[in-house]
């Protein structure tokens, strides 16, 4: 006998887990009971408060645009959903990716399918960026595109709060739990046992748990690629004023932006270095070795500067094609995958939680069709190529 019962239970409590428990808990048509099983509920470890919190729309995926619009959207009306006092400091200061000349024709190409879907985004000459932005150092550069309105950053931990605190005002119960085990009966999940030694029935099943969404998927029975992947961030402070710097992503694919008064930086590191890990220890090689060097030689001032603190993160990592797993397994209709972000999670949780809650409560996409990332292409080894990975 399960101790509980709800109807829709959500494996993970941070912003894509919250999200879908929010728009659930908001959907008119959703009368149901819905728990979140969140292991962290300090969120300490979590990949959404340890993130860049960023958000843009270049991507070459039009389904990835427009994941990123809707965000977007949901960013410019949170008092709407809210109330008066909702804001997540939302800084509109735009991406600007940069090109060589062998990545030209890539950045040219994804800049028509961002323009067909309505992003602001122009590209510019090496000429005109120094023009434009008198730090700014063209060496090596072909080509940047500059997102002029609609990306930017954020405070993940706001928009965490929001979520999750309007999940609960709507009635979701959050519970404290890891779980350590998934029930299978006549093609169906019906419940999940929990560290705590309760066991939990449910009509539906998500699997929301970020980087150990491979490990919940196992439980189940169900190979998911996705796994946990570190990422460093660094904070540094620099001596002179760098105006209007976006976030910049360099050819190198070092990438860095402002941050109140001093500046965060990063990169993936190179793959022989990147293997699964489930620890946060700093990688602090990668910023004196290749990030500040190249930091230096793209943004004049960052040839001075110092490293003030840092700290490191989970990318929830699809082994595949670093796309997102969204939508109900072929096999087990009531286990559903909101998964492997691989690095854009929380600038697309809103629409994954929209979307998930439409597939709880209609059985089908509405507002997004999002059918091209389903679990189907995991099965087939048949992965969905995003050209502006992060």
């Amino acid at each position: 006998m399960a101790d509980e019962s709800y109807d829709v239970v959500i494996i993970g409590g941070a912003a894509v887990g919250s999200a879908i428990a929010w728009f659930l808990a908001a959907e008119s048509d959703f009368s149901g009971s819905v728990a979140v099983i969140e292991r962290d509920p300090t969120y300490e470890r979590a990949a959404t408060t340890l993130s860049a919190a960023s958000i843009r729309q270049q991507f070459s995926t039009p389904e990835n645009i427009r994941m990123s619009r809707f965000g977007l959207d949901f960013f410019r009306r949170l008092t709407d959903r809210f109330g008066p006092d909702a804001d997540i400091s939302f800084r509109e200061g735009g991406y600007l990716l940069l090109a060589t000349a062998a990545g030209r024709a890539v950045l040219e190409r994804n800049h028509q399918i961002q323009r067909a879907e309505g992003a602001d985004v122009a590209l510019f000459e090496p000429e005109e960026l120094e023009k434009r932005f008198d730090w700014f150092s063209a060496e090596g550069v072909a080509l940047g595109s500059l997102g002029l309105s609609g990306e930017g950053w954020f405070d993940a931990h706001d928009l965490l709060q929001l979520l999750r605190g309007g999940a609960r005002k709507a009635g979701v119960t959050y519970i404290a739990a890891e779980v350590t085990g998934i029930d299978r009966s006549g093609g169906r999940v019906d419940g999940l046992r929990l560290s705590d030694g309760r066991r939990i029935a449910c009509g539906t099943l998500v699997n929301a748990a970020g980087p150990q969404a491979g490990q919940v998927a196992a439980l189940a029975g169900i190979e998911l690629p996705v796994e946990p992947r570190k990422r460093s961030v660094f904070v540094f402070d620099c001596r002179d004023p760098v105006a209007g710097l976006p976030l910049l992503v360099d050819i190198s694919g070092v990438w860095c932006r402002p941050e109140g008064e001093f500046f965060i930086t990063g990169m993936s590191p190179p793959a022989e270095r990147d293997e699964p890990s489930d620890e946060l220890d700093v990688d602090y090689s990668l910023f004196e070795e290749t990030i500040w060097p190249a930091l230096a030689g793209r943004v004049k001032p960052f040839e001075a500067i110092k490293m003030v603190r840092a700290w490191a993160g989970h990318y929830e990592y699809n082994t595949l094609d670093q796309n997102a797993v969204i939508g109900p397994h072929p096999e087990l209709g009531n286990f559903i995958f909101a998964n492997g972000f691989s690095g854009h999670g929380l600038q697309q949780a809103p629409a994954t939680g929209r979307a998930v809650a439409e597939l709880i409560t209609h059985g089908r996409f509405v507002t997004l069709d999002l059918s091209i990332f389903g679990y189907g292409r995991i099965a087939e080894r048949r992965p969905v190529r995003e050209l502006a990975v992060i």
